[in-house]
């Protein structure tokens, strides 16, 4: 059965969502659901392709944007923007809950905004089009003559699939400032755009513009006869089959994702403890103090190992505050390690001999109020290099051969 959740925005409204997860197996990666204008979380197309991409070892979060469906706020204070501001807290949600959303898949103007938030999630390595329009202000040709009424007197009431939604002049405004072209050619992710070549509400030439300003890898593929709901329950069943087997190119199933990149890491300690140390292009040395018979040139290994630690979570204190517009002027962490008796520690499994002890003291700074500086202090738990240290680490080795050896 899917889980249901509920998280803030960035205004503070809750916003309902459910989660469905592959039956009896851990998710080798997660994935978000924009819905279409005005549509839900609960239609039906949402429903069958989420539940082939469970079939495919992928969880698949899915949520009503402000003021549909079952979230909280009016619907008439919303626009584009705040619909992509949504998708960041969602992801924020699976980041602090689960694992970073690794595939963002939109329908119709959710294939607008899922663009426009890739962006802005390092964690997405692949993205999803459905019937999606090339420009959003597309939407305001299904506005009818409502549009002149809006922009004189700043709202109007207006009929949309059977409902009545009130939409202010801030809505068009926002619209008419969003502009694609630039998003699309610089998303640097996988793409997969799926449009009917019947579709009477966003017209399939919106799928070529998208497809020829994006850059490679990219894929396209036509949904014949579906209608822009996909209505038709095999249509939206094909869809998930297909997007499931594109999406498994992209997910490492032998590994979990990590928040940030990975980087070869090579050493070479020669003569002395003196260690050089090649982490990607950068160029770093080890060594150990004078006092147990090394040179002092630089950290020892739990040196860096705190450093990691301090590192990510100054990092990871920035990236949540950014997104979440706090003002954060900077992170201080002080850390030190020392090796205390087992009996000591009350919260360790190990009863006997001596456990490794971690101090972590957090300095955070700027004008944020109390109950910001808790919710930092909290997500500093969250830290990828703090949760890598507490999980279960499988560390494998090898001996090269002579033959190998240079």
């Amino acid at each position: 059965m899917p889980e249901k959740i509920r998280f803030e925005n960035a205004d503070g409204n809750a916003l309902a969502a459910r989660l469905d997860r592959p039956d009896g197996e851990s998710p080798c990666a997660f994935a978000l659901f924009a819905h279409c204008f005005t549509c839900s979380k609960d239609l039906r197309a949402a429903g069958a392709i989420s539940r082939a991409l469970t079939r495919h070892g992928i969880a698949v979060l899915r949520f009503d944007f402000t003021g549909l469906g079952e979230s909280e706020g009016e619907f008439a204070d919303t626009n584009f923007s705040s619909n992509v501001e949504d998708l960041i807290a969602a992801a924020d949600y699976l980041s602090e809950h689960h694992e970073a959303p690794r595939i963002l898949v939109g329908h119709s103007l959710g294939g607008a905004a899922v663009l426009q938030a890739a962006q802005r999630l390092d964690s997405v390595q692949a993205v999803s089009t459905i019937g999606a329009p090339y420009d959003p202000e597309h939407v305001t040709q299904h506005l009818q003559d409502a549009v002149e009424d809006i922009e004189e007197k700043g709202e109007a009431r207006v009929q949309l699939a059977g409902r009545t939604f009130t939409i202010r002049k801030q809505f068009l405004d926002d619209l008419a400032a969003t502009k694609m072209e630039t998003t699309i050619r610089t998303l640097g992710r996988a793409l997969l755009i799926f449009h009917s070549p019947v579709d009477q509400t966003v017209g399939a030439n919106n799928a070529a513009k998208i497809f020829q300003a994006a850059k490679h890898p990219k894929s396209f593929v036509s949904l014949d006869d579906a209608d822009h709901l996909l209505t038709d329950r095999s249509d939206a069943e094909y869809l998930g089959v297909v997007l499931g087997a594109w999406a498994e190119k992209y997910v490492d199933r032998s590994v979990s994702v990590p928040d940030t990149p990975d980087e070869d890491v090579v050493t070479r300690t020669e003569g002395t403890y003196r260690t050089a140390i090649q982490a990607g292009q950068h160029a770093l040395v080890g060594d150990e103090p004078e006092s147990v018979g090394g040179d002092d040139d630089g950290p020892t290994p739990y040196g860096f190992l705190l450093s990691a630690l301090g590192s990510c979570t100054g990092m990871t204190l920035r990236m949540y505050a950014d997104r979440k517009e706090w003002p954060l002027d900077e992170t201080i962490v002080r850390l030190s390690h020392e090796k205390v008796h087992a009996e000591d520690c009350e919260n360790c499994d190990t009863e006997q001999g001596q456990v490794d002890r971690i101090t972590r003291e957090i300095e955070i700074r700027g004008r944020l109020s109390d109950d910001q500086r808790e919710r930092l202090f909290e997500i500093a738990n969250k830290c990828p290099v703090h949760r890598t240290l507490l999980g279960d680490v499988d560390v494998r080795s090898s001996l090269r051969s002579r033959d190998d050896a240079q």
